[in-house]
């Protein structure tokens, strides 16, 4: 099993900066690649960023010059750095992981970007 905590969400203007963090524990060694969904109300769950393994990364193209995902092995800990934020970026922001065991979901952290 893997756990996940997020944090680092709030309320920001258009903009704004906001940095997520997302710390792993449990079984971290069996994890194959780290992400970031989003769902905003009424909306599905989309993919936001995912950091793999090997450190190959994939963006949404509607983040890509705005948002970084990165990694802190060290922390166990996954970063989404969100810049120029949008008020369209406002949702919930949800950490998510892939290990041997299959796939786990933090309890996610709420984004809101005002105009």
């Amino acid at each position: 099993q893997v756990q996940l905590v997020e944090s680092g969400g709030g309320l920001v203007q258009a903009g704004g900066s906001l940095r997520l963090s997302c710390a792993a524990s449990g079984s971290i060694f069996s994890l194959k690649s780290m992400g970031w969904y989003r769902q905003a109300p009424e909306k599905q769950r989309e993919l936001v960023a995912v950091l793999g393994s090997g450190g190959n990364t994939i963006y949404a193209d509607f983040v890509k010059g705005r948002f970084t995902i990165s990694r802190d092995n060290a922390k166990n800990t996954v970063y989404l750095q969100m810049n120029i934020l949008k008020p369209e970026d406002t949702a919930v922001y949800y950490c998510a992981a892939v290990s041997s065991k299959g796939g786990f979901w933090g309890q996610g952290t709420q984004v809101t970007v005002s105009s």
